[in-house]
């Protein structure tokens, strides 16, 4: 089969997940790195052999042999990046989060089904083995009636990039929430095929990062600080959600007070429950007569980066919609949004 040609849009932190899959794809062929930095794009450019660059992307948009382009620019440029995209005839996969609110990722999805092409998100961890593993367990209906889902995603001191695009909320739409919590949201509604959701409630906290100058840390991989920058997002959050099936609590932390990290997602079902380590393996948990099991399950892994990428090229070339197409992960979207305006207002939301 003929390679396709591809283009990377914005090469920072996110880009080398996409652009290693894209490399070791039999299928596909980088045409373009594109940067508003002109040196990030050049590098890649000198490094992989690839042979063009640009700092606008809308040059590339006339370009015919582009077939399928990944968006890897920061959260507030998801939208109008990937509409034009798709309004030029190119299928898109655009990293996490979809848009900053529900209005831009309803547009982006409008102009997906009206052009006719491929509109994916970054949710990686729908391809990542123990997550399918989990998933395969209770679909198969292991863990009988699950009744409740409760997710951690919290790290001792992880603000990234004090001051910078990630806390500042007219740039990232959020703080932990939604450049963390988004991908374990993902993965638990995933594991659960899309419960509808009946009410969510919610509270983000800003607190360690709003004394910007004091705040100690031992790393910033974002960084370096900003103290002239802004700082305005939540780096503590937690929810409860009701859906037609389990109900799902979290507590989420870029940063705490706690010199523990704590990242792991548990399912509770009547017959066994699964505790499953974010990025790593898991423990099946039940009784079998009247002894009671802990099963950790061994098998290899694959790499997650690229059967994304691999499931995104192969969705473009039949135009097909896979599990990480916008259609199948609004909920994700939907519920963080419903997080926020519950913490705003101080009360439940009804979706």
């Amino acid at each position: 089969m003929e390679k396709i040609k591809v283009a990377v849009i914005g090469c920072g932190t996110i880009a080398p997940s996409h652009i290693q899959a894209y490399l070791k794809n039999e299928l596909t062929e980088i045409k373009y790195f594109v940067d508003i930095i002109p040196e990030r794009a050049e590098n890649y450019a000198e490094k992989y052999g690839v042979p063009y660059t640009e700092t606008d992307y809308r040059k590339i948009l006339e370009d015919d042999e582009i077939v399928a382009i990944s968006v890897c620019t920061p959260n507030g440029t998801h939208a109008q990046i990937s509409i034009d995209c798709l309004n030029a005839g190119k299928h898109v996969l655009c990293e996490k989060p979809a848009a900053m609110n529900m209005e831009q990722v309803y547009a982006m999805q409008e102009a997906a089904n009206r052009n006719n092409r491929i509109l994916n998100i970054g949710v990686v961890n729908r391809f990542h083995t123990s997550v399918n593993k989990v998933k395969e367990m209770i679909d198969r209906g292991d863990l009988g009636n699950i009744y409740h889902v409760y997710c951690s995603f919290r790290s001792h001191r992880g603000i990234p990039g004090l001051g910078g695009p990630f806390t500042t909320k007219a740039e990232s739409g959020g703080g932990v929430l939604i450049d963390w919590g988004v991908h374990y949201l993902d993965l638990i509604f995933y594991c659960l095929s899309n419960p509808q959701i009946k009410t969510v409630s919610g509270t983000a906290h800003c607190q360690l990062g709003k004394d910007m100058e004091n705040y100690t840390y031992k790393g910033m991989w974002a960084g370096p600080p900003n103290y002239n920058g802004t700082y305005d997002v939540d780096d503590f959050v937690t929810g409860f959600i009701r859906t037609d099936g389990p109900t799902l609590t979290l507590n989420g932390a870029w940063a705490q007070n706690i010199g523990e990290a704590a990242q792991y997602i548990e399912f509770l079902g009547d017959k066994g429950g699964i505790k499953l380590q974010y990025g790593g393996d898991f423990k099946f948990f039940t009784a079998e007569n009247g002894n009671l099991l802990e099963v950790t399950p061994s098998y290899s892994h694959s790499d997650m980066f690229y059967e994304e990428i691999d499931g995104f090229v192969k969705s473009a070339i039949k135009n097909e919609k896979i599990r990480s197409h916008i259609d199948n992960v609004l909920i994700t979207s939907q519920v963080m949004e419903a997080i926020y305006e519950s913490s705003e207002k101080g009360k439940e939301v009804e979706l």
